[in-house]
Parts: C-alpha cells; sequence; structure tokens
C-alpha cells in the first residue's frame, strides 16, 4: 500500500518496531534518558537554541497551546488565512476570546506581505500574527521568511503552524524569530500521531508571563517545569516517544539539508509528471508545497471515484480537497519517508485511474 495522504504518513519498520518495546515507568531514569536525547536533537532540527517541548497531543493542540500560552482574552490577533489550517488557527484563538482580524488571500495564493505590512501599521494594539507555514489543504508554503520580518518590524509575537513542514521544508527557527513553532509526530518525522512538538522563544515566556488564557493541560510552563528534570507534566503516549527517538537519528544522520534536497526532489518530480497527464497544479509553482502536491480536478474529473479506484485498485491513497474546495482538487502527499520511487508508482497508478474518473 502506497500511502500518500498529507498525514498521517509512512512509518520505517525501525519505528514501528519500536513502538513494541515494553513500558517503562514515564517517571523513571530511563525514560527520562529518552525525553532528553530527543529534546536535545529536536532543537536541531528546529534550528534553535531555545526550548522544545513535546506535548502528548495532536497537531491541533499544539496550536491551541501556542494560543492559550501567549495571549490573554481581548487581545487582538491577525490570522493569516489562506486555507483550511490558517483559518482554524484563527478559529482557536477566538474561541478563547482574542479579538481576532483575518488577513485573508483566496485559497491557494500567498498573503499580500505588503498587505501585512499595512494591517500591522494601522493597528499597533494587535500583540501576534498567525501563521500556517505550510497549508497543506492548498499544497501551498507560504513565505515564513518575509513574514516574519514585517512581523519583528512591528514587534510583534510570530506563532507558526510548521505541523506539516518542519523536518522536511527549511525553517530556522531562530533566524527567522518565530516565537512558538508547533509541528506534529504524523508528518515529516516518520512516526504515528500522538505527539506536538512546540518550539517556544524567550520572547513568548516572557508574553507566558502575563498570558491570561484559561489553561491547565496546555500549560507550556508546566511542561518546562518538569522538563527540567526529564519528565512530563502528564502521562506522555510513551510508545510515540520510542519512535521519534529513533526517527531522529534516522534523519539526522540524513542530514537537514539532504532532507530538504530530497523533499525538493521529489516535489518537483510530483508535479512534473501530474503536468505530463494534463493536469493543473492548485497553485503556482513558485509557492507550490514540497510536502504536498494539490491538482485541480476541473470540471471532469470525479474526485470521490478517483480516490476510490487508486484505492481499491491500486493500493494508493491520496487524498481529495477540505472545506470549501471538496471535490475540487486531490492531494498527494510527499512528506517524511518517501522517494523517487514512490511517486513513480503513485503516477503510474494515477494516469491509470483518470479514465476510470472522468465525470459523465
Amino acid at each position: 500500500m502506497q500511502l500518500r495522504i498529507p498525514g498521517p504518513t509512512p512509518c520505517p519498520p525501525q519505528a514501528l518496531e519500536a513502538m513494541g518495546w515494553q513500558m517503562m515507568n514515564h517517571r523513571g531514569k530511563e525514560f527520562g534518558e529518552i525525553l532528553k536525547s530527543i529534546t536535545e536533537r529536536l532543537k536541531r532540527v528546529f534550528q534553535t537554541s531555545g526550548d522544545v517541548l513535546v506535548l502528548t497531543a495532536s497537531g491541533t493542540g499544539g496550536m491551541e497551546a501556542a494560543i492559550v500560552n501567549t495571549l490573554s482574552p481581548g487581545d487582538k490577533v491577525l490570522s493569516i488565512s489562506n486555507g483550511f489550517f490558517g483559518e482554524r488557527f484563527g478559529e482557536i484563538a477566538r474561541s478563547y476570546g482574542a479579538e481576532v482580524t483575518s488577513l485573508a488571500s483566496e485559497w491557494g495564493h500567498p498573503v499580500d506581505v505588503d498587505a501585512l505590512d499595512r494591517a500591522l501599521k494601522a493597528d499597533r494594539d494587535i500583540k501576534a500574527v498567525l501563521v500556517v507555514h505550510n497549508e497543506t489543504s492548498t499544497g501551498m508554503t507560504n513565505r515564513l521568511k518575509e513574514i516574519s520580518t514585517v512581523t519583528r518590524n512591528y514587534d510583534k509575537l510570530l506563532l507558526v503552524d510548521a505541523i506539516s513542514s518542519l523536518g522536511c521544508i527549511n525553517l530556522p527557527t531562530d533566524d527567522w524569530n518565530c516565537d512558538v513553532v508547533v509541528t506534529g509526530s504524523q508528518k515529516g518525522w516518520m512516526v504515528p500521531p500522538g505527539l506536538a512538538m512546540v518550539g517556544v522563544s524567550e520572547r513568548a515566556w516572557q508574553a507566558h508571563a502575563h498570558a491570561k488564557m484559561p489553561r491547565y493541560y496546555w500549560d507550556l510552563g508546566k511542561a518546562r517545569s518538569m522538563l527540567e528534570k526529564w519528565q512530563t507534566p502528564w502521562t506522555p503516549a510513551v510508545s510515540v516517544f520510542y519512535a521519534l527517538d529513533v526517527t531522529l537519528d534516522m534523519m539526522l544522520s540524513e542530514g537537514l539539508d539532504n532532507i530538504f534536497a530530497r523533499h525538493a526532489r521529489v516535489a518537483e518530480m510530483a508535479r512534473e509528471r501530474v503536468k505530463s497527464l494534463g493536469l493543473s497544479l492548485y497553485v503556482g509553482e513558485e509557492y507550490a508545497s514540497d510536502t504536498v502536491t494539490a491538482v485541480s480536478a476541473s470540471d471532469r474529473i470525479d474526485v470521490p471515484r478517483l480516490v476510490r479506484v487508486l484505492r481499491d485498485e491500486h493500493d494508493v491513497v491520496i487524498s481529495g480537497g477540505q472545506g470549501k474546495i471538496s471535490g475540487q482538487i486531490f492531494r498527494i502527499g510527499h512528506l517524511g519517508m518517501v522517494c523517487e520511487d514512490d511517486i513513480q508508482v503513485v503516477l503510474e497508478a494515477l494516469s491509470k485511474a483518470l479514465p476510470q474518473a472522468q465525470k459523465g
């Protein structure tokens, strides 16, 4: 089976084997050593000297933690919204009482950085900017470096959903002045769902000291305090920690630059092969994602039928669209444990399945 959705992604055999290890005392020395080692290696992938905390949660839990640990009810927040998950980030902040303004672009289009500058200039009371680095719903990567330059010029907190980018696409947390960066274990990290990893800057900790949004399970202060003893505040997903311990070694052995280059090569291959089939990308190539390719279905492709034929007849699993573009696109995930041969299999299957998925 070729699982080529934007997540969860395939797991290497070594990670699956590690998950079968017997449980251990999560308050004991052995787990503490694993947590310490994982934390130190995560900092290398996050490219940060700041704190990285591991929560037992989905990526959305990490997004919620980013909000409640840095903001108070009534704080003004600017939410960059150009996809399904950009809208989700703003919804989380709004649900906790933040005053959220949406800087919206058409789905599949990058944020206008000049518009961001104008918005921050027009309202100096905005405290934080929310952005999704890599929008899997549309197959687009936002220009985070440019966004971070603008937010830093106005001294705003920058909270980043990097769930489907970190570990696959270059994101130098410290160099780009990101204050909270969230990622999830089921994406480029090549392990099952269950862990959210959160990078926290010193500026974010300063905001945390004054933040008034309610938090208990998501309190990053508790997580940092317990990490001093190499423990987690709540019972961790021990088996997923085992797997992450293994895949971090694999990632660092390959090297970050090599990982980024591999994802770029595979993504370029996917885009070129899609176009060779007479199909169009949903987004412009200059900001197309290196972890998921979104393909326009136009008026002639029945997306649910295409997904079903690929799954049932070719053992290939891809995704349809989400939200308001459901039925209008299909998506091929290529992140984590992926190489050119995998995409070759997927695109060959796609070429055979397309005739069966024509409308009419």
